[in-house]
């Protein structure tokens, strides 16, 4: 009879974590609904709720970004080169 007991030990063992990794998926897909439906970055919305835990103001209130901050509006690109040299370069 005791040599069972470690087993119904693991077994509740294996539950619990099963009910944890559920638990944790639960609550990763209400945040990523939050942010879909607010419209926002996952970053940002963990940044405001980390502030409003923290009792700083914020706002999820969306900022547009400037375009020219953009690589693709100043022709830059990851490699370094102009958009335009690439098309030189590739005709």
């Amino acid at each position: 009879m005791m040599a069972r007991a470690p087993m119904v030990e693991d077994d509740y063992e294996t539950e619990e974590k099963k009910q944890a990794a559920a638990d944790v998926l639960y609550h990763y897909s209400q945040f990523v609904m939050v942010c879909i439906g607010e419209g926002v970055r996952p970053t940002d919305l963990r940044l405001h709720l980390m502030k409003e835990l923290s009792g700083l103001p914020s706002s999820l209130k969306k900022e547009p970004f400037p375009a020219s901050s953009s690589p693709d509006s100043i022709g830059a690109s990851s490699s370094g080169m102009a958009k335009g040299e690439k098309n030189k370069l590739s005709s």
